[in-house]
């Protein structure tokens, strides 16, 4: 993964470094927020297809943070940004199952303990609409994912175990493809700084975790920050 993403930082960098002389002035950016993560359906053994059911992990909210550092050509801006968020994990639910030839069963769910963490690396493209000097924004941007999730407690296991005795944690990290799409407003507070308020969403592709479980995790953000003008 830090293979990964070093080649991708120095791609980004390359890219600028690349851009006519002409055009950008530079900029870096810091933003803050919260994230809201989406269930992420889980296919495991093709039990979905076989049963007729759904099984999806789900979260609690969770923090945002993002840097970047940009190039701004006027109405167009590209940039490359570093990325986290986390939210906790509060259950593991499976719906109704029909059992081929036979009854339906009530589905339910089981409570978590744990947290899903996801650190990205983004390269993204904006345009801007300049409303007198305020800015009105649609962005896009593409790049790679590291997805750690870490399970510590099912069904609250810990509790009726021997203080000696330790449930074995599930801690699995993986990378993959991401996308993001959102859109902003940009209002200067002083020369070459503008306070940045968005809205993001933001999703990895599917990924197969051990080999057996395929999934993918997508989110929901609210952020607030400052971009200055290098």
């Amino acid at each position: 993964m830090k293979k990964s993403l070093s080649l991708l930082a120095v791609l980004a960098v390359l890219g600028f470094a690349g851009t006519p002389a002409q055009a950008a002035d530079h900029y870096v950016s810091g933003m803050a927020g919260v994230s809201w993560m989406q269930d992420s359906a889980i296919g495991l053994f093709n039990v979905e297809e076989i049963f007729d059911t759904e099984v999806n992990l789900g979260y609690g909210s969770g923090l945002t943070l993002a840097g970047a550092i940009g190039c701004d050509y006027g109405s167009t801006r590209l940039e490359a940004e570093f990325g986290y968020q986390n939210a906790d994990i509060k259950d593991i639910s499976i719906g109704n199952i029909s059992i081929p030839g036979g009854p339906t069963l009530t589905g339910g769910s089981v409570p978590l303990e744990g947290d899903v963490n996801v650190l990205s690396l983004m390269a993204n493209g904006f345009y801007d609409f300049d409303l007198g000097g305020v800015e009105l924004y649609a962005m896009a941007g593409v790049g790679v994912a590291q997805v750690n999730m870490e399970i510590t407690d099912i069904a609250n296991l810990k509790a009726s175990l021997p203080s000696v005795v330790s449930p074995v944690a599930i801690d699995l990290t993986e990378t993959t493809l991401a996308y993001q799409v959102g859109a902003g407003l940009a209002i200067p507070v002083s020369d070459g700084v503008m306070i940045d308020a968005r809205y993001r969403y933001f999703a990895t592709t599917d990924f197969n975790v051990i080999g057996v479980i395929d999934t993918n995790v997508s989110s929901h953000s609210a952020m607030l920050g400052l971009r200055v003008n290098l």
